[in-house]
């Protein structure tokens, strides 16, 4: 719309050549447009948008040592109408004489600060120096319609005097042996360190190498015992037949045995049993030829009964030589077979007798008695 005008928001519309508005020679218009009648009135643009001034001087202490010192000031137009049109006054035709004029204004009072300090507590209490000057020149600020945001020392320095070197030196040294100790407790913390990791290292590897030689161990036992299973498999089994073999062995040599029981030993004692028997008989042979010769009545026919005794008990006996006869009580049962014999040549030997007694011939009887010969009286045996 022809007439109207709207400030930006970092801006303040300031419309003269109407009615003043409570003394001020212009009215100002700030978030919002306005209508300006053109021909009547004008409008101008105020910045209320934050500016920078930038301050180096030399101020002289309180000792007398010349300093140079660089400040920065941030610093804009008041956002209340007194501030805008305190400002638009003074810098509405050349708004860039604000940045001059405050720095000008902070160079004065900074000087005035430090001139009242010394060097020791302008370098190490520059936030105090800047809020002096900040308090110091606020009332003139206002007066010209500015605030001051923010007031920054940059640099504070002697030049070629070395005062704030040879100031620093103490705590230069302090520092630097600070620093050393601080550096030798880390070397020796470091070497510490390292030492402790090395030993770790090398406990870690004494654990590695136990494990490694155990794990072998077992390993090789393993192995060992692997490879001696087959021979340990067949030396058992050659065991087992050689038990076997020692098994059919002492089986044999029973059988054997009871072979040759059956086939020597049995025969030599019915042999043996034989020739006992036929002893015995003729040990009563002779017995039954002494009391034949006792006896005058009976010579004869007892003389006749003896000589034909043996070949009775050996015809009894020779019963025996081809029979399998079974001997339960050894040596006992032997002689009871042979008694059993004898005393049956016996019993038959006084059967005939009483036979030949009750008819024989009175000449046999009374027959001439015959001595018996020495030779008639030998074992059977021998004869």
């Amino acid at each position: 719309m022809f007439g109207y005008r709207v400030p930006d928001p970092d801006q303040a519309l300031l419309i003269s050549g109407g009615r003043s508005n409570g003394g001020s020679p212009f009215r100002v218009v700030i978030g919002h447009g306005a209508y300006v009648l053109p021909f009547v009135r004008r409008a101008n643009l105020l910045s209320l948008a934050m500016s920078e001034a930038e301050v180096q001087e030399t101020c002289v202490t309180k000792q007398g040592i010349a300093l140079n010192v660089k400040a920065v000031i941030a610093f804009k137009v008041g956002s209340d109408v007194d501030s805008i049109v305190a400002a638009g006054q003074r810098f509405l035709s050349d708004q860039d004489q604000m940045s001059v004029l405050t720095g000008r204004i902070f160079a004065g009072h900074l000087r005035s600060i430090i001139g009242s300090m010394t060097v020791q507590e302008i370098v190490t209490e520059r936030q105090k120096l800047a809020t002096e000057v900040l308090d110091g020149s606020k009332a003139e600020m206002a007066k010209i319609g500015l605030t001051v945001d923010a007031l920054q020392i940059q640099s504070i320095d002697d030049g070629q005097l070395g005062y704030i070197v040879a100031m620093s030196a103490p705590h230069n040294a302090a520092i630097q042996q600070a620093a050393s100790i601080a550096q030798s407790n880390a070397n020796q913390f470091a070497a510490q360190a390292e030492q402790d990791s090395l030993r770790k290292q090398a406990e870690y590897q004494r654990q590695t190498t136990v494990l490694q030689a155990q794990y072998k161990a077992e390993v090789d036992k393993a192995q060992a015992t692997a490879a001696q299973a087959g021979p340990l498999t067949q030396a058992r089994a050659q065991l087992e037949v050689l038990q076997a073999q020692k098994a059919v062995a002492e089986r044999n040599a029973e059988l054997r045995e009871q072979q040759l029981v059956a086939e020597v030993v049995k025969p030599a004692q019915a042999e043996a049993e034989k020739t006992r028997i036929l002893a015995a008989a003729e040990a009563q042979k002779i017995q039954v030829l002494a009391a034949a010769a006792a006896s005058n009545n009976r010579v004869a026919l007892d003389r006749m009964l003896i000589e034909q005794l043996p070949e009775i008990v050996k015809s009894a006996a020779q019963g025996l030589n081809g029979a399998n006869v079974t001997v339960l009580n050894g040596a006992d049962g032997l002689g009871d077979i042979a008694a059993s014999l004898v005393g049956q040549g016996s019993a038959i030997f006084e059967a005939v007798r009483k036979g030949f007694q009750g008819g024989a011939p009175t000449g046999a009887a009374n027959a001439p008695e015959r001595p018996v010969a020495a030779a008639d009286q030998r074992p059977a045996l021998d004869r």
